[in-house]
């Protein structure tokens, strides 16, 4: 009867199951949300790489591997992007393959304790590099980091407070190492029970002494999504869809109103009819309306996505475009190659242009800062909006394009890693859903506007002052990982260099074989 070994001797099943072991982590995402499988979703991964036969292998398990992984967090792509889906997936998926290798490296056999130790520190900074290169907005940007999972979990949001999402990663990765090393090796409990209770501590110690924002007052803030419109003439009519959802907060006293990304489709020094009645809303409601128009511009060439601030009296000034593109879905990169794209999905067919800088808007004495769509995902966007004073966050999105996929909820969830990291609130504002708004500790303001609602709401968000360690230091433990890396370069470089034989050394001289007449003779019995 064929072993499961035996199975696995052939490269495509092996590849197969690599691949399905990659996706697992994904059901620690929304829409399952099943958080509490991520602390042990890389173990399958992690032992079939160890278990390898050879480097080679070890390499495309991590690959295949990666390739499921990125095919999972990206899977409501497929029916717009069709098989370039599948292309990304596979070219982004081989920055696992020197993961694979790490994993052969320090677990394939009976490791002992300096092994384990070594993986334990390894294979989670090589994971955060993997994570760190291709958060690269070229690459696809930081969408489906392994600590995004952690959104709703307490203890973990106030992790993110201290480093950022990039923590989370790596203390998750140092987790499912640890349990996986129990899992082959039980005689080294020790290194794998170290690392379980030094992350347990580390957590108690961000639970216990992080500090935690200061609410300083509370502020409403109203988000206005008008649900799916489609059809001939649907600018138009969602205009008039958003305008009637936020006549209808009249006497609710909002602070603010956000609109959706691409809530107005004309560029309103275009459109001065549509400036007005902008404006007449933000009279009747007395409060700021924050809208974002996807439209070509008239004082400069190219179609740009902006935030703009209408009060009062009309345009204000204040105006955001949009810095990071999403690939394929806003521009084509090196569409003299790629823009074949356009005929096997619903690429870009015209190239959107690029802002050049954030900004803060002033809204009736309280600073926003906005960010569009697919920039909440950027951990370090929110962070330099903290910095430069932003006491509330926003982010208009519209993802009716994948409206009965996950990717909603899941884009949902980033802006309470974001509020969490930043100790300022974060609103999520949709066309279509799901929108959401978030306290300065990242918990709920609010229940979510689901895909299925059309609604104007307010929310009470509280505002808070203060810096976390994330916003005061950075990304620290990503620098951290990538010293771990450098130091193990470092090593094996002088481990080879040590083996390698010496290239002046005397070659010891050959003794002459002894002649007949040299022998001693011997006596004759």
């Amino acid at each position: 009867m064929r072993t499961f070994g035996h199975w696995l001797t052939s490269p495509w099943r092996r590849s197969l199951l690599a691949a399905l072991a990659g996706a697992l982590p994904m059901l620690a995402f929304p829409a399952p949300a099943l958080w509490w499988f991520a602390p042990v979703a890389l173990v399958p991964w992690i032992l079939l790489a160890r278990d390898a036969p050879t480097a080679r292998r070890a390499a495309y398990d991590g690959w295949s591997g990666g390739f499921g992984f990125m095919l999972a967090v990206h899977h409501w792509l497929v029916p717009n992007l069709h098989v370039f889906t599948f292309v990304v997936a596979a070219l982004l998926g081989a920055l696992w393959a020197p993961w694979g290798l790490l994993v052969r490296r320090f677990l394939a056999g009976t490791p002992g304790p300096g092994r384990i130790t070594g993986a334990l520190l390894v294979l989670p900074s090589a994971w955060l590099a993997v994570e760190l290169v291709r958060s690269w907005e070229g690459l696809g940007g930081p969408w489906g980091m392994l600590g995004a999972s952690q959104w709703q979990v307490t203890p973990a949001l106030r992790l993110a407070s201290v480093g950022g999402v990039w923590l989370l990663s790596l203390l998750l990765v140092a987790v499912n190492t640890a349990v996986a090393v129990l899992v082959v090796n039980r005689a080294a409990r020790l290194p794998a029970l170290a690392a379980l209770l030094v992350t347990a501590a580390v957590t108690s110690a961000a639970w216990l002494w992080a500090p935690r924002p200061d609410t300083d007052g509370r502020v409403r803030i109203a988000v206005v999504q008008p649900g799916v419109i489609q059809g001939a003439g649907s600018p138009d009519r969602r205009f008039d869809r958003e305008e009637q959802l936020t006549r209808a907060l009249v006497g609710q006293r909002p602070d603010l109103i956000v609109w959706g990304e691409s809530s107005v489709g004309f560029d309103l020094r275009d459109r001065p009819d549509l400036a007005r009645r902008i404006a007449a809303l933000s009279r009747a409601t007395g409060a700021g309306i924050l809208v974002n128009v996807d439209a070509r511009r008239s004082d400069r060439p190219g179609i740009y996505k902006s935030s703009v601030l209408v009060g009062p009296d009309g345009l204000t000034g204040d105006r955001y475009d949009k810095m990071r593109l999403v690939p394929f879905g806003e521009y084509v990169p090196f569409r003299s190659v790629l823009g074949w794209a356009t005929s096997v999905g619903e690429a870009a067919g015209e190239d959107r242009r690029r802002g050049t800088e954030q900004v803060v808007m002033d809204v009736g004495g309280l600073r926003v800062g906005p960010m569009v769509c697919f920039e909440s995902a950027f951990p370090d966007m929110s962070r330099a909006l903290t910095e430069d004073g932003a006491q509330v966050l926003v982010a208009q999105s519209a993802t009716s394009t994948f409206q009965q996929s996950w990717a909603p909820g899941q884009h949902a969830s980033l802006a309470a890693l974001r509020a969490a990291e930043t100790g300022r609130p974060m609103v999520h504002a949709t066309l279509t859903g799901v929108s959401a708004v978030y306290g300065p500790d990242g918990a709920r303001a609010g229940s979510w506007l689901g895909t299925d609602t059309a609604a104007g709401r307010v929310y009470d968000v509280p505002l808070a002052s203060g810096t976390t360690p994330y916003v005061r230091y950075g990304d620290w433990p990503v620098y951290a990982a990538l010293l771990v890396l450098a130091a193990l370069c470092g090593a094996e470089g002088v481990r080879a260099v040590l083996r390698r034989p010496r290239r002046n050394a005397p070659e010891p001289r050959a003794r002459p074989a002894r002649t007949a007449r040299e022998w001693p003779a011997r006596p004759v019995r």
